[in-house]
């Protein structure tokens, strides 16, 4: 026999011998496994396979050095490899006996289940739990919230429109600029009036009435809203009625009545085609019959039809006069200097609002209806402000000393608490331009 074939032979005795020994020592590790199962942590496991396959590799490293020693070592050529079968390595085989004793052997946990039993009163076993349906009408929720929120989302873009149309801005500019000593009833006026005019729909309409003494600017504050809206909204959709020019005898106060009812559903009829709210001023209430609020009456509380709903009514006198100018005369010391406009406007409206509703409600029940605002008395400084105004409509050169020796002439109450009230206002202030 060459000395190859017995190289080749000699090579499968080994491989056959290597493989026997793999096989013994797999069975040995199968039936140590089935005899004790692992019970360690994720943590031990690892680690006890990293030292057996240290342990196998120092194994078949030992086998090959003594297999090159052996009779059969020389037979290899030089520099050749030796051959060996693979071996398929495992983890069944290690045991907790085969580890080394130092390390800790931490014992596995068991995991419990939590099992839930739905019980029921009438039967003594387990019962699956009724499975909800779904509904269709869900969907339909789903759109009609989608189609309520679209049309909020629209109405609140479109209240910026619908305010801008009357332009309140403008308006507040010029009653800052014509009106004077009456900041803080302006500045109630366009509240009401931006609340209301925010939206076209409403439940009722505007009723604001205007009280204050003679002079303080009641006519002309209605001339400039007047003014105002016929530019807004147009000439036939705004009503200046003065009782005295518009029905002066008592006897006409039945067909005064009749005749304004008429212009007045005609004027709501118009403005309801156009979408547009109309504005009713009634200039000297004190001198209105009694028909005539009547009338008035039933257009504000009637609800049989939209029109009527969305209109502002203004009323203008000097009902209360008596108890606004006695309460301004014995709080004026009260009054703090560094109180702003508004601040002290408020507070007269808190004071007088009830005490001018109960004396305007023994008249008449309109004022029921009406959101009550009173004027303040004007001071000197504002009565020169007037005669600046008016000489510089007139073409006069506004001089102060001449402005303030004409507002000299106007009768004042005593001064109170560093305030000085001019018993007329401004009413007397065209007259004396007019005689320079």
């Amino acid at each position: 026999m060459s000395d190859q074939d017995s190289s080749a032979s000699d090579r499968l005795s080994l491989s056959s011998h290597t493989e026997g020994e793999m096989e013994g020592e797999a069975e040995q590790d199968e039936k140590l496994g089935e005899s004790k199962a692992p019970s360690f942590s994720r943590f031990s496991a690892s680690l006890r396979a990293v030292i057996r396959i240290k342990q196998k590799y120092q194994a078949m490293k030992k086998r090959r050095l003594e297999l090159s020693a052996g009779p059969g070592g020389a037979g290899f050529p030089p520099g050749a490899p030796v051959r060996t079968s693979p071996k398929i390595f495992t983890f069944d085989g290690l045991t907790p006996s085969s580890l080394p004793s130092s390390l800790p052997t931490v014992p596995q946990r068991k995991k419990r289940r939590n099992k839930r039993r739905v019980l029921f009163p009438n039967g003594g076993g387990r019962r699956a739990p009724p499975t909800q349906e779904r509904s269709r009408a869900k969907y339909c929720l789903y759109l009609l919230f989608a189609i309520v929120f679209l049309q909020v989302y629209n109405a609140i873009e479109n209240l910026d429109d619908h305010v801008l149309r009357y332009d309140l801005e403008g308006l507040e500019k010029t009653l800052r600029r014509e009106v004077f000593g009456q900041q803080g009833a302006v500045e109630g006026l366009l509240a009401h009036l931006k609340d209301y005019l925010s939206t076209y729909v409403h439940n009722k309409p505007l009723v604001l009435s205007l009280h204050g003494p003679s002079g303080v600017g009641k006519s002309h504050l209605g001339r400039l809203l007047a003014g105002h809206f016929r530019s807004v909204v147009g000439e036939p959709l705004v009503l200046q009625y003065y009782v005295l020019h518009h029905c002066p005898l008592e006897s006409d106060a039945w067909n005064c009545a009749h005749a304004l009812s008429i212009i007045v559903s005609e004027t709501v009829a118009r403005a309801e085609e156009e979408e547009k709210i109309p504005l009713f001023i009634f200039d000297e209430a004190e001198h209105m019959h009694s028909e005539i609020l009547d009338a008035l009456m039933e257009l504000v509380v009637s609800k049989q039809s939209n029109e009527y709903l969305n209109a502002i009514y203004l009323f203008l006198s000097n009902l209360g006069h008596n108890h606004i100018t006695r309460h301004l005369l014995h709080n004026a010391s009260s009054v703090s200097m560094s109180m702003t406009v508004s601040g002290r406007h408020s507070n007269l409206v808190k004071e007088l609002t009830p005490l001018l509703r109960d004396t305007l409600e023994k008249l008449h029940p309109l004022w029921t209806e009406a959101d009550i605002l009173p004027l303040s008395l004007l001071e000197k400084d504002h009565v020169m402000e007037c005669f600046l105004d008016e000489m510089t409509r007139e073409g006069f050169y506004p001089d102060h000393a001449h402005i303030e020796r004409l507002a000299g002439e106007i009768d004042y109450y005593p001064s109170v608490g560093g305030h000085e009230y001019a018993r007329t206002g401004c009413k007397q202030v065209v007259a004396k331009v007019n005689l320079l």
